[in-house]
């Protein structure tokens, strides 16, 4: 069993939180990459009638518009080829004129959202936490680099220009291949070989990681691990290592080992933000009210923003950041706390999207700001 997956980069993000239409529809659905994908279709046609009468009964939505909605989600439902490859939750984001799809690998809370923009908060967990890593499993005579996901077998990455071992990087005789004993593994001329050898390959990985946030786990003895921690160029290069030598390591060991780095590294995030909010709020630049963040997200002030993933609280945020409560879930209201969000990300601030335990305060969101009001 393996992960299909697509991360939406910020880019993306950016212009579905830009679209603004009567009739954006947003779809969070269950899927399971084991399955042949017939549960998953019924679920989504399930969550698509509830759209469709969301539309009808607010009754501004032009007949055509709806038509091409039913039809667009048919097109996809009817796509076996689609279905054989899913993650663990699939994110369909669709007005009448378009549809773009995320297969994720968090497993989000299914549900149906229907307004005049997308709702994109849950969408933002797979980027503020991918549980996602790239592995570099680098010796002498191997480097294979491996993508690995929240669960499941790691995937061998094929890159065309990764060097197969330090003598197809290097022109050599020989090479001491044992832990850095004797004359030569010391030498000035060694060291410059296995420099040589960890430039090539950051520089053959490199073209793939452009633009990515996403961490790169090395798996290495010294001084090989040291000596590419020397070279590399990666910024999201993991603190931790994966110590011995990876070719006595199985790629399934190499990925459990990697899956307890990415929660270190996710703890430690989350600490330092949780860290920054208590010295900001005694500084009077943090807080967890929605009104008072909303007019804060509406001008710009906000640095980062720390919102619960599955809360929804519907209602309307005006041009000056006022906020009006909704008793009712419908086609016209849309939830507040992702519309503080899309203003927050608009104005290129930092959105985490977290579960509601680790929101400061454990409230729907926590702000930081940027300057007090």
């Amino acid at each position: 069993m393996s992960l299909h997956t697509d991360i939406p980069t910020r880019g993306q993000v950016s212009r579905l939180f830009g679209t603004l239409d009567p009739a954006c529809v947003s779809i969070y659905l269950s899927t399971d990459p084991a399955s042949t994908g017939a549960a998953e279709q019924i679920a989504l046609k399930n969550l698509v009638s509830e759209a469709i009468n969301q539309l009808r009964e607010a009754g501004s939505t032009p007949k055509q518009d709806i038509a091409d909605l039913e039809e667009a989600f048919s097109h996809l439902g009817e796509d076996r080829e689609f279905w054989r490859f899913q993650a663990r939750t699939l994110a369909i984001f669709a007005t009448p004129g378009s549809m773009v799809t995320f297969r994720l690998p968090n497993r989000l809370v299914e549900m149906v959202a229907v307004a005049d923009r997308f709702h994109l908060k849950p969408l933002l967990r797979s980027i503020t936490f991918p549980q996602v890593a790239l592995v570099l499993a680098l010796a002498q005579n191997s480097v294979r680099l491996l993508e690995v996901l929240p669960e499941g077998p790691a995937t061998e990455v094929t890159l065309a220009d990764l060097p197969s071992d330090i003598r197809d990087a290097v022109r050599i005789s020989h090479v001491d291949d044992q832990s850095p004993r004797g004359k030569s593994q010391s030498s000035a001329a060694e060291k410059g070989h296995l420099r040589a050898y960890c430039r090539s390959i950051d520089q053959s990985i490199r073209p793939l990681l452009a633009g990515r946030d996403v961490p790169l786990i090395l798996a290495a003895a010294d001084p090989l691990g040291s000596i590419y921690r020397s070279v590399n160029t990666y910024p999201h290069l993991a603190h931790s290592t994966i110590q011995g030598n990876p070719e006595r390591t199985p790629d399934g060991e190499l990925a459990d080992r990697s899956r307890k780095i990415l929660d270190e590294i996710y703890n430690a995030k989350m600490l330092d933000i949780h860290d920054l909010f208590d010295r900001r709020q005694s500084e009077g630049r943090a807080g967890m009210d929605v009104a008072n963040t909303a007019r804060a997200a509406t001008y710009g002030m906000v640095d980062t923003l720390i919102v619960d993933i599955d809360a929804v609280t519907p209602g309307f945020v005006d041009d000056e950041g006022a906020v009006v409560f909704s008793d009712t879930d419908d086609a016209v209201a849309y939830g507040v706390v992702d519309e503080i969000t899309r203003r927050v990300w608009l104005n290129r601030g930092t959105v985490l999207a977290v579960r509601r335990d680790q929101v400061p305060g454990g409230g729907d969101l926590a702000a930081i700001l940027r300057y007090s009001f």
